[in-house]
């Protein structure tokens, strides 16, 4: 099996690419070959696949997916396309949308349209549970209706609008995902427990937004990529899949779960303005996956400490970056 994935040297995308050339998901056959195609935008990071460069298997390409020749060059002869590229930082298209507009939805159509001329047999799209909106109580399942509240999230549902279209139009073998709020090693220091850990390890503050009461489901990075590998082996053409941890959180004992893992008390946070319109609570049936056997394996607990530790063994990896992540 030959794989090509968009925006995998991102955070999701490379660790999917690494467990793909590790032979973790054996229910997918033997895979001889994997392509990483992205356009190394602030947060696609080269060093993220250091461990799998020198594999025989690996190839990388530059480009973006709103190039079309290029993907065509890109992903003949593929069996599987799995389209992680994506601007995802809900900050960033509040201040601009347009970026997200671009990216998530001319880029989505483009790799759809070279998908259908190159007749590729599986395609995965990669999408996120902020498509729902926001929920007061209950769960989403995925016959709710898609209610974006934020540009990035109204640019992601318009995807997955796009997805569906393919498959009813051309009946093009197409998936999508709905995850939840993902971490774990190799996230890009933006995102709230990487801002954190870093800005704990500095001895700064860390912000937390309005009454910190807003809610999230959280998932290992791993076991959303074990997700998405049981979506391309078991997944149904036009259907969309939550993936969840199982795990709901408000952002205030997220922040202190960090600062007690870091030895850190209450006097290191700092309370800031709250996001424009930010979604008060996220939470995602992900039963549909279940029953195809998809079952998350990382406690959270656990999993936390090990991405902190991750964080404080790897300053060379994040340091870089800091002043990438800041909103400017």
């Amino acid at each position: 099996m030959k794989i090509l994935v968009t925006g995998g040297a991102g955070f999701i995308g490379s660790h999917f690419v690494r467990e793909l050339l590790a032979g973790s998901y054996p229910w997918l056959g033997e895979v001889d070959g994997v392509t990483v195609y992205d356009k190394l935008t602030y947060a696609g990071n080269v060093e993220n696949l250091t461990s799998v460069s020198t594999d025989p298997r690996y190839r990388f390409v530059h480009g973006d997916i709103c190039d079309g020749d290029l993907l065509d060059q890109s992903s003949d002869l593929h069996d599987v396309v799995v389209n992680f590229a994506a601007e995802t930082h809900v900050d960033r298209s509040i201040h601009g949308p347009q970026d997200f507009i671009v990216t998530n939805v001319v880029g989505t159509q483009t790799v759809l349209d070279s998908c259908l001329r190159n007749s590729i047999p599986r395609i995965v799209h990669i999408g996120t549970d902020e498509v729902y909106g926001s929920i007061d109580e209950g769960s989403w399942d995925e016959n709710e209706p898609l209610l974006p509240n934020s540009p990035y999230s109204a640019a992601k549902a318009a995807a997955e609008l796009l997805v569906r279209s393919y498959f009813v139009t051309y009946g093009l073998n197409v998936s999508s995902t709905r995850c939840s709020n993902n971490y774990g090693p190799h996230q890009f220091p933006e995102k709230l427990i990487p801002l954190f850990v870093t800005n704990l390890i500095d001895d700064k503050n860390v912000p937390l937004y309005g009454d910190g009461l807003n809610v999230r489901d959280w998932l290992h990075v791993d076991d959303h990529c074990r997700g998405i590998a049981v979506v391309i082996a078991k997944g149904e053409p036009g259907e969309a899949y939550n993936i969840g941890g199982g795990l709901e959180l408000s952002n205030k004992e997220i922040t202190e779960k960090v600062l007690e893992t870091m030895g850190f008390d209450w006097s290191k946070v700092t309370p800031v303005e709250d996001r424009k319109g930010h979604d008060r609570r996220y939470s995602v049936n992900d039963s549909k996956l279940r029953a195809m056997g998809y079952e998350p394996q990382h406690k959270f607990e656990d999993g936390l400490a090990e991405t902190i530790a991750w964080y404080k063994d790897n300053e060379a990896w994040w340091r870089p970056l800091q002043a990438k992540a800041a909103i400017k």
